[in-house]
């Protein structure tokens, strides 16, 4: 069969970001299908795709034309009219790769666009630059979206010919004018004098078809994908569209199309056989590393190892030869392995950016992933684990029987961590370090969102379609085996056409990409300026360069990842030696001792709450029963608590507790599985299994530990009869060792690597000795982390209360930008002071500020004088009302209302004051006694109820710091048979119901509508203990909508269901928590402002009388209060609490 006779070349992979639906293997099947012998890739600005598809399709048989569509800056060749670019869509060109020479300036031109631009939506590039670097590229003109066909499209045929010379000029011999045919108007205005202009200039005509997905039953789905882009439903008039001929058409059909113009399908031909360039994977290159001392790198390697391992065995207190002889020979052959495999300078690179981060201060982890297991990386400190002490082996890291790059991951402080990254900018050339990008997917919930709303179909819907697709960020479930696995989801895709449609769309475009972002972790290195191996990308939110091709193809491209990492936990631990060193304890946790009798106590007591790894609920339950009390505990319970290994837990602990006798399942196996009594926890010992049990070398047995992983049966039955050999030439019966490579073969899928538990569960050690030894210091670092997540903010502080620390309010005088630690004024007691900056709305920098300036000038007098030393230009209305709802002021004036009716009057005085001190006009007095300034006077307001003052509380800080509305209720919601929040979990686990009544105040809530019409409620709530939400359907919604909005605490009897590691509330009734607590109220506290309310408080009582409640009455009579019982029992209901409440001057009133 002969090959097609005309080939695309303009086509957008899924790299053009949710504008192009076709993916690159995919386009090389449809190439195939159409026998098209070539296809030239032409992403919208970028080449994010062009190794793959390069290596994709010549794998395929399929000639991959490089090319990209890029965007041209109007007007003059220097940059024109910055105006005209951003009020008009820029016009397009395709620019196609002829030979290495053109391939090296698409990415440099690519590159420059993104790195250059200073265009807010789309990278540009100008026809100056594009005329210095034209060699080895052909242009395609852009049909009607290229300059020539605008400007003949809008009658400007003069400034179309004079654009053409220039585009001739810059291509000689290599332009081509580009007709496209989907029935568009601009095509019609464009299409004569695009021919007229070609065949005037002699410039070749070609024909393209702008593919965009890959047939036309895909244009519906496509449609919705533009939509998602746009932000726009399907229904909108005005949005942008594509025609179903946007597709890879077929060969014939495009020959059909241009049956006048032969010679313009001809040419596609002719192009293909011109553009005969491939980029080829490359080995990686690593930079040069340069010796201080003009060594070469193993030179260099040895020496750095052997100081550094003497220095470590002088900490170690290992003098004699004999203790070190171990490390030394370890020493020895890994850097023999290392030097012979050529990395030597890949360790060296590594050692210095990471000696150079703890020079300058920087927190550095303790290792990551298998690295940790090298006595070399050991030695030069990129890791801070003994791997002989833990057993970690090398082979796990580096295999001398399977060359692959090494790969350290390495944690630094998430605050830091740019630093470091620029400091290797600095060291090996700015234009040679860049970050990896990485693609964000349209996965199965997001698809079916986003595709439900451009479908305009009801949220609650959608939403309960979302729901049934199971969410493992982990290993996230396919749309498909959502399908399959799910009864619920089928039957409502069979019985409702809508959620087919839904359905069907979300198929087609679930994985495409939907956006480019910087990758967390990887960094790459080069010899050269990077721009010659990949092309470049700027994410908008980083300073620092990204590479265009993500991390498998950047390293294909040939440069080497370093992984640079950003822990929160190394930050909180910095910040809490920080705090710890203010009041003189300095702490160094490299030399904490590992058996501290306290962090194992707080580990087996579960009480984890910010812990490192170890907070969730499973886990801490998991703690409690294995009841840890060595670091070896740690290790294991950090590598079996993870999908798998999890049903070893059991047995590790009941062996460990003496309950069970260990299996070790041959006696030459008890030294590998002793620490983790007869159960394999770690890929290190099935390593270690088959290297005693069957005589493999460490490197063959790593070897085999890859295979079971893997699960490739002609490579596992290499390896069983290489296992079952090798085990009866030592004498192990087959049976025992069938049963043994089997049970190592089920582990192996599912192990984790020690080196990277044991690492980790240092950190897990080191936060628990913190938080046992030094709770006040550790949470306060905790919450300066967390300083702007007010859900995290409220589970500290429930866990400060739970502890006995005090939690002190915001207060302009006393607090910093941070949380910080103080004595409580009352008790003496360490405590901490809340951050100014967590105050909503304030902002870190102008919480900075105003503490600079208390700092250098003393203390803030009163309102006035914060007035008038405030900075008026950094400080808005919005910043002093949240300062003065929260509390901040309460120091300088303890009427919250008066001050906040005060903050346009105090704000135009520091104004003012401002303006003076610009001038220098301020008045005689003031000069000679600052206290003589003026002094306006406060509104006379009286200061808000003790709830609303509450409930300002909770709108500027998030959740109701100084008391809670439900406090004064007491042992009244005990006697009410009333859960706290915090208790539900232990309440569902110990009772056989699953109804409980629940109290608290409404914080929020979300109102949706489900696909039948009713209405349903997302209603937010907050006890004591905690927040929580509560799904209230639409009968109970609409009895219970007034209680919701009227603002008093209420009590929800709900059904409790359990979730994985959270519980879901369903209202099944709401009533005002008064009335509750009146059926179970003992009595009343009534708290008296003003002496006139006792004679109204009277004649309410009097009238309650014969009841057997009893009414304390509490007198505010300075310096103290007054409680005193009114004699005889009264009906305490609540009409009576209520009427209590209503009188003029009554504060508040409690139960008692």
């Amino acid at each position: 069969m002969p090959l097609a006779d005309f080939v695309h070349l303009r086509v957008h992979t899924a790299y053009s970001l949710s504008a192009g639906a076709v993916r690159i293997k995919e386009l090389a099947g449809l190439c195939k299908a159409e026998r098209m012998p070539a296809v030239a890739i032409t992403d919208s600005g970028n080449l994010f795709g062009a190794l793959e598809f390069a290596t994709t399709c010549s794998a395929a048989g399929v000639q991959p034309i490089i090319g990209c569509e890029v965007a041209l800056q109007r007007g003059d060749p220097e940059g024109g009219s910055r105006l005209g670019r951003a009020l008009s869509e820029p016009d397009r060109i395709v620019l196609l790769v002829q030979n290495e020479a053109g391939y090296r300036n698409l990415l440099r031109l690519v590159s420059q666009s993104y790195l250059a631009s200073d265009s807010p939506s789309e990278p540009l590039i100008s026809l100056a630059d594009l005329a210095g670097a034209s060699e080895g590229l052909l242009c395609l003109a852009g049909g009607p979206r290229g300059p020539v066909g605008r400007l003949l499209a809008e009658g400007q045929a003069e400034a179309a010919e004079a654009v053409l010379r220039e585009l001739a000029a810059a291509f000689p011999n290599r332009l081509y004018i580009e007709l496209t045919r989907h029935g568009t108007d601009d095509e019609a205005r464009s299409e004569r004098g695009l021919i007229d202009l070609a065949y005037r200039h002699g410039v070749p005509l070609v024909a393209t078809n702008d593919v965009y997905f890959p047939d036309r039953d895909f244009y519906e789905a496509h449609d919705a994908l533009l939509c998602i882009a746009q932000s726009k439903v399907v229904a909108d008039a005005d949005r942008k569209r594509l025609t179903r001929s946007h597709c890879f058409r077929p060969a014939a059909e495009m020959r059909e199309v241009f049956a006048d113009l032969p010679e313009a399908c001809d040419n596609t031909l002719v192009i293909a056989r011109r553009c005969a360039f491939i980029p080829q994977p490359r080995q990686p290159i690593l930079p040069a590393f340069t010796s201080p001392d003009g060594l070469d790198e193993e030179t260099a390697l040895r020496r750095a190892a052997a100081a550094g391992l003497d220095a470590r065995l002088l900490a170690l207190g290992l003098k004699d030869e004999e203790s070190a002889k171990p490390y030394r020979d370890r020493l020895e052959f890994e850097l023999d392995t290392i030097i012979g495999m050529g990395f030597a300078g890949y360790f060296l690179i590594v050692a210095d950016f990471i000696q150079w981060a703890k020079r300058e201060g920087i927190p550095v982890g303790p290792g990551r992933g298998s690295g940790a297991g090298s006595v070399v990386a050991w030695a030069l400190t990129i890791t801070d684990l003994d791997p002989l002490r833990f057993g970690l082996l090398f082979e796990r890291f580096l295999n001398p029987e399977r060359v692959s790059m090494p790969d350290f991951d390495i944690d630094f402080c998430q605050d830091r961590r740019d630093e470091v990254i620029r400091y290797v900018q600095q060291k090996y050339g700015r234009d040679r370090v860049a970050q990896i990008i990485t693609f964000g997917k349209l996965q199965a919930r997001a698809v079916l969102r986003d595709v439900g709303r451009v479908l305009a179909m009801p949220y609650g819907q959608v939403d309960r379609l979302c729901k049934l697709v199971p969410n493992n960020p982990a290993h996230p479930v396919t749309l498909e085996q959502a399908l399959a696995a799910e009864p619920a989801l089928q039957q409502q895709r069979d019985t409702d056409e809508s959620v087919a449609r839904l359905i069907t769309i979300a198929l087609k475009l679930e994985g495409l990409y939907r956006h480019a972002s910087t990758h967390a972790a990887g960094v790459v290195i080069g010899d050269r300026p990077l721009t010659e191996l990949v092309p470049l990308y700027r994410d908008p939110r980083s300073d620092i360069p990204v590479t265009q091709f993500n991390m498998k193809w950047v390293e294909l491209a040939g440069l080497v990842k370093f992984d640079f990492l950003g822990l929160k936990t190394l930050t909180v631990l910095a910040r809490t030696l920080e705090l710890l060193a203010a009041r003189g304890v300095e702490l160094d946790l490299s030399a904490l001792p590992l058996d501290d009798p306290a962090a194992y106590e707080l580990l087996a007591r579960g009480d984890t709450v910010g812990v490192f790894q170890v907070e969730g609920a499973g886990v801490r339950d998991m703690l409690r029963k294995l009841r840890p009390d060595r670091f070896e505990d740690i290790i294991a319970a950090n590598a079996l608590y993870r999908p798998g290994p999890m049903e070893n837990i059991p047995r590790y602990i009941a062996v460990k507790h003496g309950e069970e006798e260990p299996d070790y399942l041959h006696p030459a196996l008890e030294g590998i599985l002793k620490e983790t009594y007869g159960v394999m926890t770690y890929q290190e010992q099935v390593m270690q299994i088959a290297q005693v049990l069957a005589g493999y070398s460490l490197g063959s047995a790593d070897l085999l530990r890859r295979a079971m992983g893997k699960k490739i049966p002609a490579e596992m039955e290499a390896q069983r009869q290489l296992f079952f050999e090798g085990a009866a030439a030592r004498g192990v019966e087959r049976a025992r060792a069938e049963l043994i490579f089997d049970q190592m073969a089920k582990f192996a899928g599912y192990g984790f690597n020690k080196p990277h538990a044991a690492a980790y569960a240092l950190l897990t050690y080191q936060t628990a000795y913190l938080k046992a030894n030094y709770p006040v210091e550790f949470l306060a670092a905790l919450m300066t982390l967390d300083l702007g997540n007010t859900d995290k903010l409220n589970v500290f502080r429930q866990e400060l209360n739970r502890l006995g620390i005090r939690l002190l309010p915001p207060d302009i005088n006393r607090s910093e930008v941070t949380f910080a630690v103080e004595p409580d004024p009352k008790t003496g007691k360490s405590s901490i002071r809340y951050a100014l900056a967590a105050v909503k709305g304030v902002g870190a920098q102008a919480m900075a500020e105003l503490v600079a300036e208390r700092n250098a000038r003393g203390r803030f007098k009163d309102l006035a004088d914060f007035s008038r030393r405030l900075d008026a230009k950094s400080f808005n209305r919005r910043q002093f009302e949240n300062l003065a709802k929260a509390g901040a002021f309460d120091s300088i004036n303890p009427n919250r209302a008066q001050t906040l009716a005060a903050a346009e009057l105090l704000l135009r005085q520091a104004s003012l004051a401002a303006e003076e001190r610009e001038s220098r006009q301020e008045s005689l007095f003031a000069v000679i006694d600052p206290s003589f300034a003026q002094r306006p006077s406060l509104p006379l307001v009286a200061d808000w109820p003790p709830v609303e003052r509450l409930q300002h509380e909770f709108a500027a800080i998030g959740f109701y710091l100084s008391s809670h509305p439900l406090d004064p209720y007491g042992k009244s919601l005990e006697r009410a048979g009333i859960i706290r929040w915090a208790d539900l979990a232990a309440g569902l686990a110990a009772s056989p119901t699953t109804r409980f009544k629940i109290a608290g105040i409404v914080i929020g809530r979300k109102e949706r509508t489900s696909g039948r019409g009713n209405r349903f409620a997302f209603v937010q709530m907050s006890d004591p203990s905690g927040t929580f939400e509560i799904t209230l359907f639409s009968e109970i919604l609409r009895e219970a909508r007034a209680l919701l909005d009227s603002g008093q605490p209420l009590v929800v009897t709900v059904d409790v269901r359990s979730e994985e590691e959270s519980v879901r509330l369903t209202a099944q009734k709401v009533e005002p928590l008064d009335t509750v607590v009146a059926r179970a109220a003992a009595g009343l506290r009534v708290f008296v402002g003003e002496a006139h309310a006792l004679s109204s408080l009277k004649s309410v009582i009097a009238r309650e009388a014969g009841g057997r409640g009893r009414v304390t009455v509490v007198l505010d009579l300075p310096p103290r209060e007054v409680e005193i019982a009114i004699p005889g029992g009264f009906k305490v209901g609540a009409q009576t609490r209520a009427a209590v409440k209503s009188l003029p001057g009554i504060i508040d009133v409690h139960d008692i």
